[in-house]
């Protein structure tokens, strides 16, 4: 939960998650210039995504044992050109970031993070709304007296993108010659705070999250809520599991990537190729480097993509297979196979691997069970499996069940979330 509390956005997840790397030992590969077993490295790519391994006692080309879960969670993205004034109320317009429930986020305190690059390069980071003694901001909703209309709408068009505005202020600037008063002001309130001016938000990455903070949750403490539990439950699990890790037999590597939400895309996400130029600095720094070298690697590893699956919610059975469903308190599920329709869009697990992954969980008394994502045509859903499974990795998706998902306020239980860190251990170790 402090993981939770403190690591919001993807760059914070790189953040928190280097400095627990440091205290566990574990060195920037740029600091070091040969590897041997027993080693403990890391890797940041663009402070948006970032790779820890322990190298093992056998060659890399011999495969790696692979975790990998992603950093970045559905929220709410600032446009370029943001800020505006209309009938007394300033507001920033947005861009939302992955398949959020649109009308889930109005109405409920949100919090921007972020980064702002200047134009001379100086970089600002900013955190505004976390603290209580910070103002909230919000989006706004119609009451019930006024929603006829509203109501007629569909669900998902109950708040329409384009009406995901945020209010940000009220009292106008003190200058009464000048248009756009209220705007004035909180530009005033903003270059007071952080040096800025309008200009510097068409170089800005700044991002809207929900201010509420992780908590136990029922009447038996038995579970967690907290927003960004998908991915960043199986984002700690995974790296708190190789923390443990010592001269294993294969290379242990954790990834913690980024744009998952919106298909793996980008500099900083799975289909680009920065988690190649990571393996072949290992390979060249264990001096294994050679034609085909990372071809056979990757050819000969094994890997777990670790994502949170869509638990069975009693409240809407229409959905759920309650015999293939994943289940909180059950432990880890494990999906074979994920996609839409016929299985689109995903890749599928070969029995072979499952059994091994099933084998070793047997041996370490890790608690699982298998499921899939829904009924079949209800939906449907991917992970970077894909992007895995791509490089000639056998591949599984392994992860937290998930009450809530992709909501401000998701749910996991805790059993489960400790069975997946004992698990994701496990595999490292083979």
């Amino acid at each position: 939960m402090y993981y939770l509390n403190h690591s919001k956005t993807e760059k914070e997840i790189v953040e928190s998650s280097k400095e627990i790397l440091i205290k566990n030992n574990f060195k920037d590969i740029k600091t070091v210039s040969e590897l041997h077993p027993g080693d403990r490295i890391f890797f940041v790519n663009k402070n948006r995504n970032i790779f820890a391994a322990v190298i093992g006692e056998d060659p890399i080309t011999t495969g790696l044992r692979v975790v990998a879960a992603h950093a970045d969670s559905p929220r709410i993205d600032l446009k370029q050109n943001p800020l505006y004034e209309n009938s007394g109320f300033a507001y920033l317009k947005t861009h939302y970031y992955g398949g959020i429930r649109k009308y889930q986020w109005a109405t409920i305190p949100l919090a921007m993070h972020g980064l702002i690059v200047k134009s001379n390069g100086d970089k600002i980071n900013i955190t505004y709304g976390e603290d209580e003694t910070e103002p909230t901001l919000m989006i706004t909703d119609l009451p019930p007296h006024l929603s006829q209309a509203q109501d007629e709408r569909k669900l998902k068009e109950g708040i329409t993108g384009e009406e995901l505005n945020i209010m940000v202020g009220s009292i106008p600037y003190s200058n009464e010659n000048i248009s756009e008063k209220i705007k004035l002001n909180v530009l005033n309130i903003l270059n007071e705070k952080y040096g800025i001016k309008e200009i510097d938000f068409t170089t800005s990455e700044l991002e809207f999250v929900p201010a509420f903070k992780a908590r136990s949750m029922g009447f038996d403490s038995s579970m967690v809520a907290s927003y960004g539990q998908d991915d960043k439950v199986c984002s700690y699990t995974a790296l708190r599991g190789i923390l443990n890790l010592r001269n294993p037999k294969k290379t242990a590597i954790c990834v913690l990537t980024d744009r998952e939400e919106v298909g793996f895309m980008g500099v900083s996400g799975m289909e680009s190729r920065i988690f190649e130029t990571f393996i072949l600095e290992i390979l060249e720094k264990r001096n294994e480097n050679s034609p085909n070298a990372l071809n056979k690697a990757f050819s000969n590893s094994k890997a777990l993509s670790a994502d949170v699956d869509a638990a069975q919610d009693p409240n809407y059975p229409d959905v759920f297979d309650k015999y293939n469903s994943s289940k909180l308190g059950h432990g880890v599920c494990i999906v074979k196979y994920g996609g839409a329709r016929g299985k689109s869009g995903s890749s599928e697990s070969p029995a072979e691997f499952v059994a091994e992954v099933k084998k070793i969980f047997d041996e370490n008394n890790i608690s699982y069970h298998s499921s899939e994502l829904g009924k079949v045509d209800k939906g449907g859903g991917g992970t970077i499996a894909l992007t895995l499974a791509n490089r000639g990795m056998e591949v599984l998706d392994c992860g937290v069940p998930i009450l809530c998902m992709h909501s401000p306020y998701e749910i996991c239980s805790k059993y489960d979330i400790y069975q997946a860190y004992r698990a994701y251990e496990a595999f490292y170790k083979g």
